[in-house]
C-alpha cells in the first residue's frame, strides 16, 4: 500500500473526483490492519454528508452470461445520455481458498469502458465474503458516490444460493440470464429470481435470437408465479444483445422506469432505510466476531477446543458453547 495520508487529505482528494486518491481510499477501507481499520473509519464519517445522491444497480448472472461484456456495453449507453452523467463499477472476483489470489481481470475485459474519462472501474476480491460482493463493497460504493459518480454498478462474482447480498445495497436488482431455458431455468436458484427487478436474457444475436426469445417467454411465465413485490413494481423480463449492443435502450428504459416508480411510490427511501440497518447489523456482528477471537484467553483456549473437535472426543457444538458461555463470562 502507498504511504497512508491524512484522513482529510483523503477526503479532499475524493470529493474533488481524484480517481488515484479514490482508488488509494478504497485499498484503505479494504485493509484488514487494525491502524488501516481505524483510518478507514474516520474517512468514512466524513464523507457520508457527501454520499447518498447515486443510483445503485447490482448485476449478476450464471457463469459464461457476459456480465462484463454487458456492463461495457450498458455503462457506454448509459454515459452517452449526458456530459454529466458519470459511472462507477465495483467488479468483485472469486478468490482462491487454496492459493488466496484473485485474478481481477474485470478492467481487462471492459477496456474501452476503462478508458472512459467519466467512468471508474474497481475491481476487487470475494476474499471470504458470501453473497457474490466482497467485505468491503458498501464503503467502495459510498466513496464512489462522494467522488461524484452518480450511477454506480455492482457485478457479483456468479449467481448460486448465497449470491443476494448485492441486492441488499443496491436499488436494483438484475439478473442475466443465456438463451436456452428448459433446464436452466430449474438449474436458477429461486430466491435469486425473485429478487431480480429485471431480468435480461443476453447474446440474443445470430442463431441465439430466437432461444432467447423463448428463453423470455418462458422466464416471464416463471414469474407471473411468485409473490407481488411490495413496490407494486412488475419485474419485466428482456432480450438483449451485449455483442450487438442491441435491446440496451430497452434495458436502460425500464431502469428509468423502475427508479421513477420506486422514488415516487416511497419505496427507494424505504429500502436505502432497510439496507442501512441491516449493513449496521451485520458490521456490528462482524465486530463483535473481531472482538471474541481477539481475546486472549479466548485465544489460548481455541487451539484446545480445535484439537478435541478434530480428535472426535467432543462435539463441535459443545465446544462451540463452552467457549462462548463459560470462558467468555466465566474467566
Amino acid at each position: 500500500m502507498a504511504k497512508l495520508l491524512t484522513p482529510s487529505e483523503y477526503v479532499r482528494g475524493i470529493l474533488s473526483g481524484d480517481r488515484l486518491l479514490l482508488a488509494r481510499a478504497i485499498t484503505l477501507v479494504e485493509s484488514t490492519l487494525p491502524a488501516h481499520r481505524a483510518l478507514a473509519q474516520e474517512v468514512m464519517r466524513q464523507v457520508l454528508p457527501h454520499t447518498g445522491r447515486s443510483a445503485r444497480i447490482g448485476i449478476t448472472g450464471v457463469p459464461g452470461v457476459g456480465k462484463s461484456t454487458f456492463i461495457e456495453a450498458f455503462g457506454a449507453h448509459l454515459l452517452q445520455g449526458g456530459p454529466e452523467r458519470r459511472l462507477a463499477v465495483l467488479t468483485i472476483d472469486p478468490t482462491s481458498r487454496i492459493s488466496g489470489g484473485s485474478i481481477l481481470g474485470d478492467k481487462t475485459r471492459m477496456d474501452a469502458l476503462a478508458r472512459h474519462s467519466r467512468a471508474f472501474i474497481r475491481p476487487s476480491p470475494a476474499g471470504l465474503s458470501l453473497g457474490g460482493v466482497a467485505a468491503r463493497t458498501r464503503e467502495a460504493m459510498l466513496l464512489c458516490e462522494a467522488a461524484g459518480f452518480d450511477w454506480i454498478v455492482v457485478e457479483t462474482v456468479g449467481v448460486g444460493q448465497s449470491e443476494t447480498a448485492v441486492h441488499d445495497m443496491c436499488d436494483l436488482f438484475m439478473l442475466l440470464l443465456l438463451p436456452g431455458a428448459g433446464d436452466e431455468l430449474q438449474g436458477i436458484k429461486r430466491g435469486i429470481v425473485e429478487m431480480a427487478d429485471l431480468v435480461a436474457v443476453n447474446k440474443a444475436d445470430g442463431p441465439n435470437a430466437e432461444p432467447a426469445r423463448l428463453a423470455a417467454q418462458h422466464y416471464r411465465s416463471a414469474l407471473h408465479f411468485f409473490p407481488k413485490k411490495e413496490n407494486d413494481w412488475a419485474p419485466e423480463v428482456l432480450t438483449c444483445s451485449a455483442l450487438d449492443r442491441t435491446g440496451l435502450e430497452e434495458v436502460w428504459s425500464v431502469v428509468q422506469r423502475y427508479l421513477a416508480l420506486a422514488r415516487s411510490n416511497g419505496s427507494f427511501d424505504e429500502r436505502r432505510a432497510r439496507q442501512r440497518r441491516q449493513w449496521f447489523t451485520e458490521s456490528l456482528l462482524n465486530g463483535l466476531h473481531d472482538w471474541f477471537f481477539a481475546l486472549p484467553h479466548i485465544r489460548k483456549r481455541l487451539g484446545e477446543m480445535e484439537t478435541a473437535v478434530a480428535e472426535g472426543s467432543v462435539s463441535p457444538f459443545w465446544a462451540a458453547e463452552e467457549l462462548l458461555q463459560k470462558t467468555v463470562f466465566d474467566r
